[in-house]
């Protein structure tokens, strides 16, 4: 029994390895589906990445609506999946440590919110892109658009909420805890996440400026930045878990 008992061990801690690892892929694959808006570079949307929200890529009535919707749907899936995989399995994506306590918890809670939030705001389209059309905009500030089109502005608050909770917990575990400062997410988190907050508090601003009549005041541009960061920080995150799976 005792000359079983290292080969066991081994057998867990490749189990582990092997579930961290799959956690990291499904990270890194939702960081990629988010970042399919980049996309409109090379496609004809009609809609400007410096006065529109990226969210009216994927409107009812725009012409590549249902592409960006489902890979909105997808990304947030593949997020939701990992992040569940970190709260309910076995596994320590950011080294054994990390695990204790509620601060890891409720950062990937978090991540997991964002992730479910997403692919709830594909089912929730706007119905047309008010910052484009100001027939839309009409009938957005009259009322006379569909409840979905109101709800994806909460569910799109959510899910910046939900990475905002994720990125900051998650951010600060990996400096006290996992193995700092080698580990890519202890070094590169803070920056990022001082980043997400800026976009995050110009997209506000931006918003709060159109929503008045005064202009967009480069509120694509101020989104655009934000859900980078988020899908950047994603791939730091699964980055680093691959790195601590390395050495367990």
């Amino acid at each position: 029994m005792a000359k079983q008992q290292p080969r066991s061990g081994l057998l867990a801690r490749t189990s582990r390895s092997t579930a961290t690892r799959v956690l990291a892929g499904l990270l890194l694959a939702g960081a990629l589906a988010y970042s399919t808006w980049s996309l409109e570079a090379f496609l004809p949307t009609g809609l400007s990445p410096r006065t529109t929200y990226v969210s009216e890529l994927a409107a009812e009535d725009q012409p590549y609506g249902t592409f960006f919707r489902t890979l909105d749907f997808i990304a947030g899936l593949l997020v939701l999946a990992g992040a569940l995989g970190a709260l309910l399995g076995r596994t320590a994506p950011l080294g054994r440590a990390a695990r204790r306590g509620w601060l890891p918890a409720v950062g990937w809670a978090g991540i997991a919110l964002f992730g479910a939030a997403t692919a709830a705001d594909s089912r929730l389209p706007l119905s047309c892109a008010a910052t484009a059309d100001p027939g839309c905009l009409a009938r957005e500030r009259a009322g006379a658009v569909p409840w979905t089109h109101s709800a994806h502005a909460v569910s799109s608050s959510v899910a910046v909420t939900g990475a905002l909770i994720g990125m900051v917990l998650l951010t600060f575990v990996a400096r006290r805890h996992a193995t700092a400062p080698r580990l890519a997410l202890a070094r590169t988190g803070p920056v990022l996440v001082v980043l997400e907050l800026l976009a995050t508090g110009w997209t506000l601003a931006s918003v709060a400026a159109f929503d008045a009549g005064r202009g967009t005041w480069g509120l694509g541009i101020a989104q655009r930045l934000q859900l980078l960061f988020i899908a950047v920080w994603l791939v730091v995150l699964a980055w680093s878990a691959v790195s601590e799976a390395r050495r367990e």
